[in-house]
């Protein structure tokens, strides 16, 4: 059976004059400050320890009378690290 031939293809390398400006200046995004994701993570355990400590002493701690409210600080540190974590580069 005959071997086929394998084709020599030239490596494409676009046209200079024809480049975006923006695609040959584009700028590096600085890296996020080392406090970013030290906030994230904080914010992590401290959002679960506040939800732990509520659950098992069933409400007394950490304020007893914002009673259900704690369930939503709690949940919304964690929602708060989420957002600290987008800006983390």
């Amino acid at each position: 059976m005959p071997k086929s031939r394998v084709r020599k293809k030239k490596v494409y390398t676009p046209p200079t004059d024809v480049r975006p400006a923006a695609a040959t200046t584009a700028k590096r995004a600085k890296p996020s400050p080392r406090w970013v994701p030290g906030l994230a993570v904080a914010l992590i355990v401290a959002g679960i320890a506040w939800l732990v400590t509520y659950y098992m002493t069933q409400g007394e701690y950490p304020v007893a009378e914002l009673s259900a409210w704690n369930l939503a600080i709690g949940f919304g540190m964690l929602v708060a690290s989420l957002g600290v974590f987008t800006q983390w580069r």
